[in-house]
């Protein structure tokens, strides 16, 4: 017996790194240095003009991965996982530098993987992050015959004339101001699938009131937020800002909170994508359920001084929504 027939094909890893390559050179920036493929990624902080202050943070997609098997449809997940990095460090105010990533599952499948890798190409593309270097490992009897996880590190850094947005400035009194989520994001997948697939058994090609299918609505790329935080993180009358993943809006806003900060949400303020509803009635899930487990339709909070409304319309190039409060 060889490696190959306990499971683990030595060439065609080889080969799908081959081609990784490739697509990783595309998102080459000030900063990277040497070549992909040699045992540590090198990154020039001084090159990439970033600070001493650095910020990584680490994630993955969770069982959305198993909604793109269902589906079999593999070409938005990569660049939810560099979407969803991104936020998490920019909330706090960070430039995202570079990244690397992780792709695990029991047998190579070169279409689906370099499908994988295009997303995330895409996603350092948008964001103008390095992609710098990963790791694609065939784990045989670890997961399921068919099953993966993309998982990614990112590394940032935050300007030094900015201030690290911790939530230390937040106050009673301060507002809630929301911007729309693409649908699910990257949280929520299990009840979701719980919900659709093994309850209710769902079609991937079932039309939602918008007239997506339901593939199309659980697929749909988890934005990136980078873009509007950049637009007013340097002015005083932002306070904070809370990237909302599973936790949903309470659990991750609180997070930015000192005692005896609280938060009091305008449930119903805003329309939610059609998704949520089907899963809430499909499921017969509780609100408090619902809140805890999904975004609801709003993927950042933005935490402003009262009467900041007006800035940050006209700031932001989208609707902004009014979420709540804080409370003492």
């Amino acid at each position: 017996m060889d490696y190959k027939e306990a499971g683990v094909n030595i060439s065609a890893a080889e080969k799908l790194v081959d081609r990784i390559k490739e697509l990783v050179k595309s998102t080459s920036r000030p900063g990277v240095v040497g070549k992909i493929g040699l045992f540590g990624g090198l990154f020039d902080l001084a090159e990439a003009g970033g600070s001493t202050r650095l910020i990584a943070s680490t994630d993955g997609v969770g069982t959305k991965t198993i909604v793109a098997s269902w589906a079999n449809r593999f070409d938005t997940i990569g660049e939810c996982l560099v979407n969803h990095c991104v936020n998490d460090i920019a909330v706090m105010g960070a430039d995202p530098l570079f990244l690397l990533d992780t792709l695990a599952t029991d047998k190579l499948d070169p279409e689906r993987d370099i499908a994988l890798l295009e997303g995330l190409v895409r996603g350092c593309t948008n964001n103008q992050i390095a992609l710098i270097g990963g790791e694609t490992a065939e784990l045989n009897g670890v997961f399921i015959p068919g099953q993966f996880d993309l998982g990614a590190t990112i590394i940032g850094s935050i300007p030094t004339n900015l201030p690290v947005l911790d939530g230390s400035r937040i106050k009673a009194g301060d507002e809630l101001w929301g911007l729309a989520s693409t649908g699910l994001h990257t949280n929520g997948f299990t009840l979701a699938r719980k919900v659709l697939f093994e309850k209710s058994r769902l079609s991937q090609h079932e039309k939602l009131h918008d007239g997506t299918t339901l593939a199309d609505a659980l697929l749909a790329v988890h934005r990136s937020y980078l873009a509007p935080i950049r637009k007013v993180r340097q002015f005083e009358w932002v306070h904070g800002f809370s990237h909302i993943t599973g936790g949903g809006i309470v659990g991750n806003t609180k997070r930015l909170l000192r005692e005896p900060l609280h938060l009091e949400i305008e449930w119903g303020n805003w329309q939610e994508p059609p998704i949520f509803e089907l899963i809430r009635r499909l499921g017969e899930v509780s609100d408090d359920a619902m809140r805890e487990a999904m975004n609801l339709g709003i993927g950042l909070i933005i935490v402003a001084e009262p009467g900041s409304e007006q800035q940050l319309r006209s700031l932001i190039d989208e609707n902004v929504t009014y979420v709540g409060k804080v409370v003492a």
